[in-house]
């Protein structure tokens, strides 16, 4: 029973991330136990598309972040309210800790707007070495490139049509389309914007991240934090 009321209130977790969730809560179950109740009760989740098989690499010389608040990866999103109104939202994530810093909605973005979603982040956390992001005219205009030669931050642009190249920020928006836009009907932007975040909050402190050994985000960024002390 607890297993099926888990998987209806995250319609998107596999029976992995939802035994995760099971031992948290102090069940003695192992995964095998979880994997047959979960296929009996015919929770699997099926995808809408079958995945395209190719071969990807990563361009040559992109290192990965060793640290927190080292590289940030940045990335727009497109959805709409009830009545068809678009919004954008602005996400951007930490690709050490895999926390979601911003899940900003609006009803359009400008340059101006993306450097005071920065600034907001920078107060609170401090300054990143680095910034991945796209080749959108939010990102390649003079302001964003203002910015970043004044609080000493890189810039480090993804190739055209090559979304794999920031494969980070990536995964985060798939998860935010699958478990909180396509699940949402928004009444307003005021409504967005409570949501999203709402979201983002249980995505940071609650849901297990595969890559990060089950850990949150926000419990993982805890334990690198004494280790970047130290060092």
């Amino acid at each position: 029973m607890r297993l099926r009321d888990l998987a209806a209130a995250r319609m998107r977790y596999g029976y992995r991330r939802l035994h995760v969730l099971l031992r948290r809560e102090g069940w003695p179950v192992n995964h095998k136990r979880t994997y047959r109740l979960y296929a009996e009760e015919g929770l699997a989740i099926r995808s809408k598309l079958p995945r395209r098989k190719r071969a990807w690499r990563y361009r040559q010389g992109r290192p990965g972040a060793a640290t927190p608040n080292e590289i940030w990866a940045m990335d727009f999103m497109s959805d709409q309210l009830f009545d068809g109104r678009p919004i954008r939202i602005l996400t951007v994530v930490d690709i050490h800790t895999r926390e979601g810093l911003s899940t900003h909605p609006r009803a359009n973005f400008r340059a101006a707007q993306v450097v005071e979603v920065l600034d907001q982040l920078v107060r609170a956390r401090g300054k990143p070495k680095s910034l991945r992001v796209d080749n959108g005219p939010e990102f390649a205009g003079r302001l964003l490139d203002h910015w970043a030669y004044l609080n000493g931050v890189e810039i480090d642009f993804s190739r055209p049509g090559q979304p794999t190249d920031n494969a980070f920020i990536e995964a985060f928006n798939a998860r935010l389309r699958a478990e909180c836009l396509n699940a949402s009907w928004f009444l307003s932007l005021a409504d967005a914007k409570e949501r999203i975040e709402e979201w983002r909050c249980h995505y940071n402190e609650e849901r297990p991240h595969s890559a990060l050994g089950n850990l949150t985000p926000s419990a993982f960024a805890n334990q690198a934090q004494p280790a970047r002390e130290l060092a």
